[in-house]
């Protein structure tokens, strides 16, 4: 009896784990299909959520708001991340390391009240002093990227130590000069971490209700923030609709990601095989 619970023990508690975080989930996608606004009784299959999402302009509206912020957040934060991350790893010694490594973390361990509500006093004040920038899409890119680039360049930095500087060291012996190892060597190695990077920052910036709520200006609104202003005032299984998609395109994009990690790991490890064939065969 105790051999059979230390051996199942584990994959029963790993069950219940599973089972609490992803059952809320589960609840919700079977009653975005239910016929009736009841949430505690199932009355039959309906898409008729579905067909109230698409009528929707604010959720509609909503949405292409937090695409567009999101990818450009994506794409910020990567590249702002992965030149952060390369100083720091590259670059062991020079004036104000410590002070720049601290600015550039500190995102990560500040609440984002405190980021939301600092970043209005200075967007306020710069648009008292200067007329710009209004509160709107702008505002709101700019505190995601915030935010998204100490996470980026954490994933980018983890990717970077794990990279084999005698290959870089190899080029430039070869005549290749600094940028040219970067673009060269170095930026296709760290590419699967680039990536890891663009997607959490755009994960990160499509689901932020804290920042979106104080840099957002008037009828400026992203898809948390209706989602949420829809919750308070009761139950709408429209928004079951909406969550539902939202889940099914998050999982059909990390699959699609993982499946590319996977057959990119095991392509390196058969050329690294070949490689290593070829210089152990007989001449």
């Amino acid at each position: 009896m105790n051999v059979w619970l230390a051996k199942h023990f584990g994959k029963g508690w790993m069950a219940l784990v599973y089972l609490f975080l992803y059952l809320p989930l589960i609840f919700m996608v079977v009653f975005s299909f239910n016929s009736t606004r009841q949430d505690a009784r199932f009355t039959g299959f309906s898409l008729r959520w579905y067909e109230a999402l698409t009528r929707d302009t604010k959720i509609v509206e909503g949405f292409w708001l937090s695409v567009q912020v999101a990818s450009v957040t994506g794409v910020l934060s990567a590249v702002l991340g992965t030149f952060a991350a390369f100083v720091l790893v590259r670059y062991r010694r020079f004036p104000g390391r410590t002070v720049f490594s601290g600015m550039v973390n500190a995102p990560l361990v500040m609440p984002e009240v405190v980021i939301g509500l600092s970043l209005l006093l200075l967007m306020v004040g710069a648009q008292n002093l200067m007329g710009w920038p209004e509160r709107g899409k702008l505002t709101i890119i700019m505190g995601h990227t915030l935010l998204g680039m100490a996470y980026g360049m954490v994933v980018v930095q983890s990717r970077l130590l794990e990279v084999n500087r005698s290959l870089e060291e190899a080029a430039m012996d070869l005549g290749a000069r600094p940028h040219e190892v970067f673009f060269l060597v170095t930026l296709p190695n760290i590419a699967q971490g680039i990536l890891a990077a663009f997607l959490l920052s755009f994960t990160l910036s499509f689901d932020d209700v804290v920042i979106s709520e104080f840099l957002s200006g008037p009828g400026v609104s992203t898809l948390p923030q209706v989602i949420f202003s829809y919750a308070r005032r009761g139950i709408n299984p429209t928004i079951y609709a909406a969550a539902t998609l939202l889940i099914s395109t998050v999982t059909a994009a990390i699959i699609s990601y993982s499946v590319w990690v996977a057959r990119q790991t095991r392509r390196r490890e058969r050329e690294i095989a070949a490689a290593a064939r070829a210089e152990n065969a007989p001449r």
